[in-house]
């Protein structure tokens, strides 16, 4: 007989069930589509489909800063170590925001992944494509920071 006992996790409705102050939480192991998701953070968003609205901004948000991080041309100045102090710092908060921007896809929701996909394809647009007059992709030289390697 498989439960708590028996070292595996019960399963409820194909979805890993975690025992949580005798309550038991659903998390979700595969897409799924809703407004009640919990994103970042234990109970956020809340039931209130406009809360939901606001967690997809801050995707989307997110995912637009990353690339802007990315892409961005802060430093003018000859390399020395200020300057290596202060690319390691942006390459630092770029990391945290897109392992921040992970651990929200990892809600599993599908509304979560639209806005992530649909805020780095924004972010590459405005600050990478060369659609607004500067083209940063196909040039090394145009950002602080290396390309990432994903």
């Amino acid at each position: 007989m498989e439960g708590m006992n028996s070292g595996h996790m019960p399963r409820v409705n194909g979805s890993t069930a975690i025992p949580h102050r005798h309550k038991m939480m659903m998390m979700h192991m595969t897409f799924y589509w809703g407004t009640r998701a919990e994103i970042l953070f234990s109970g956020w968003p809340d039931a209130r489909i406009a809360m939901y609205a606001v967690a997809l901004l801050f995707v989307f948000a997110l995912c637009v800063l990353v690339e802007w991080l990315s892409h961005c041309r802060l430093l003018l100045a000859k390399p020395g170590v200020a300057v290596g102090v202060f690319r390691s710092l942006l390459h630092a908060l770029r990391m945290g925001l897109a392992y921040l921007a992970m651990l929200a896809l990892m809600s599993f929701n599908a509304g979560v992944f639209l806005a992530a996909v649909a805020g780095h394809a924004v972010g590459f647009l405005a600050f990478a494509s060369g659609a607004f007059g500067r083209l940063g992709y196909a040039e090394e030289a145009t950002s602080d920071l290396p390309p990432m390697s994903c």
